[in-house]
């Protein structure tokens, strides 16, 4: 018996000491796939049990324990010093209000005004709104008509948290009052025929809508608008935009679809040769579906988009769109150089509010038609010559199947006829529509000297092949910007330099039909500001627009104001 409790033991043993010098397992690396970041939720976090179990067999009781100290003398001269508590200097903390008022004037009688305000009903709901007026009553130099304007707009809002999702309401309303002053230089126009112009146009815009975001569900975000909007001649738009996002993984990846809809009903009294009316319908369905993925330093979009767009215009009819949306960047050296490409396309559905936003000063006679961008191809370069260095270059082509141009409308009066409407003196403009294929490029480049001056520029070229139209009217060729900014304290310093090319533009006078050739000449805007804040709720502004004093013509015949100087100040609070 004792023999076989000695085989036993041994076997044990030897068994144990071979265990030993097994060899310790290796880890494989594998990929790790986030599908989506970990939102916990309290239902997610474990109770601590109020009478654990405890898996010992027996509780042992606590073990006396016996220590000693042995003190040492050490021999010793050292005596402290007794300390002083030494006083912190401190700053006074600069506090933030969320609202504001803000209250100028500037030559050109221009009064200016601007309200932020809100105010937080519960711990989750906000309310809101911003009213901001402009206007100016001064004359513009060397210009025959009435060329003040003012410009008044009102947007409130709404905003609700809930647990899952946050919604909120928007609500506006606008006024703009602007004048055709534009009287071309090609046209002598007799004094009678001048006092006989009614050059004054108004727009008014109503806007209703509302945004929401879920948290964690399939649904994404949605939005829906509606806007009205009208003019002084009868003219009028309703314009209803759904829009929708959902989220979904696949294949350890993430799928957006963008989903909307969209509707634009309008009309305009009369056309340019005061004969028929004008209507305008557009529904526009879309779908695109857009696939992202993620590899180390390479981000992939594989998507597109698909439209289908029902109209009874004349001269148009109800079309299927599809466009490609594929774009990929690639980081050569983490954020020092990133690659990107892309050729994308969308359909563009044109507004009235869209080209009055652009320039108000086209005519209530307008052909609104949607534009066909077939395709924009890029490939470009970004990141950072230095930490304080940035860039950024990219060159372009794309195609575009009715793209919008202004051009002046011809003049029904060769100077001593009168006319019905203030806008048909050669001093409005019409949009005519042209295929036209773009060749671009884009050049910006951004120093940060230090956490309190920037400096920074871009600079842009078109060049564009038209199929039908002489020029691409009124569209330059080479656009420049240059930046700089400046803090400092209680001190903000800033300035901007605005550059553009000739612009081409024609003149067709109807009584003899002469054609006029029209070149806009390259203009150079200067703009310097500057302010200074008393405290954390008084501060003190001052603009300087248009140093150079150009009454330069950004469209054609209608000169800018000069020199232009605004100063005033704001007042932050809080409720």
């Amino acid at each position: 018996m004792k023999k076989l409790i000695s085989l036993l033991f041994l076997l044990f043993f030897t068994g144990f000491v071979f265990s030993q010098k097994k060899k310790k397992d290796t880890l494989d690396t594998e990929v790790v796939r986030v599908v989506k970041p970990y939102s916990p939720t309290v239902s997610d976090a474990f109770k601590i049990k109020k009478n654990p179990q405890i898996d010992s067999i027996e509780i042992n009781t606590k073990k006396e324990v016996n220590y000693h100290i042995n003190s040492v003398p050490v021999a010793s001269t050292f005596t402290p010093a007794k300390g002083k508590a030494k006083a912190i200097k401190r700053e006074p903390k600069e506090r933030f209000h969320n609202n504001y008022v803000t209250v100028g004037f500037g030559n050109y009688l221009t009064p200016f005004a601007e309200i932020f305000a809100h105010y937080n009903l519960t711990k989750y709901s906000d309310i809101g709104g911003f009213i901001t007026y402009l206007s100016s009553y001064g004359d513009i130099k060397e210009v025959t008509l009435n060329s003040t304007f003012s410009d008044i707009k009102a947007d409130f809002y709404y905003k609700q948290s809930e647990k899952y999702f946050e919604w909120q309401i928007n609500a506006g309303i606008k006024n703009q009052v602007v004048n055709w002053y534009g009287l071309p230089n090609e046209i002598n126009f007799k004094e009678n025929i001048i006092n006989s112009i009614e050059e004054e146009q108004s727009y008014g815009i109503l806007s209703l809508g509302g945004e929401i975001e879920f948290f964690d569900a399939l649904v994404h975000d949605g939005e829906v608008k509606f806007t009205r909007f009208f003019d002084k001649h009868n003219s009028d738009e309703n314009h209803v935009e759904i829009m929708g996002n959902v989220e979904f993984p696949v294949w350890n990846e993430l799928m957006n679809s963008y989903i909307s809809l969209e509707f634009l009903n309008g009309n305009f009294k009369q056309n340019y040769l005061n004969t028929d009316g004008i209507n305008h319908n557009f529904l526009n369905i879309g779908f695109s579906p857009n696939f992202t993925m993620l590899r180390d330093n390479l981000t992939l979009n594989l998507g597109a988009k698909l439209y289908y767009s029902l109209t009874n215009n004349e001269n148009d009819k109800s079309k299927f769109y599809a466009y490609p949306n594929v774009t990929a960047s690639y980081k050569i050296n983490e954020d020092y150089l990133i690659a990107y490409a892309g050729i994308i396309g969308d359909l563009n559905q044109n507004t009235y509010e869209k080209f009055v936003n652009e320039n108000p000063f086209v005519s209530p006679t307008l052909n609104i038609r949607r534009t066909d961008q077939q395709y924009l191809g890029y490939l470009g370069a970004k990141g950072k010559f230095s930490t304080n260095l940035s860039f950024n270059i990219k060159a372009s082509y794309g195609n575009e199947i009715d793209k919008p141009l202004y051009k002046l409308n011809p003049s029904k009066t060769n100077g001593s006829i009168l006319l019905n409407k203030g806008y048909e003196a050669g001093n409005s403009f019409e949009v005519v529509y042209d295929e036209v294929q773009t060749i671009g490029a884009f050049a910006e480049i951004i120093y940060d000297f230090d956490e309190h001056f920037k400096f920074g520029g871009n600079f842009e070229f078109n060049s564009y092949n038209l199929k039908n139209q002489e020029y691409a009217w009124n569209l330059p060729m080479l656009k420049a910007t240059l930046l700089a900014k400046y803090t400092r304290k209680k001190w903000f310093a800033g300035a901007n330099l605005y550059f553009a090319s000739e612009r081409k533009d024609e003149l067709i006078i109807i009584p003899g039909s002469s054609t006029n050739q029209i070149t806009n000449s390259t203009y150079f805007d200067i703009n310097l500001n500057s302010g200074y804040y008393f405290n954390d709720r008084w501060s003190t502004f001052i603009k300087l627009n248009n140093i150079l004093s150009d009454n330069y013509q950004k469209y054609t015949n209608f000169k800018v104001q000069g020199f232009q100087v605004m100063g005033g100040l704001t007042y932050r609070f809080d409720f």
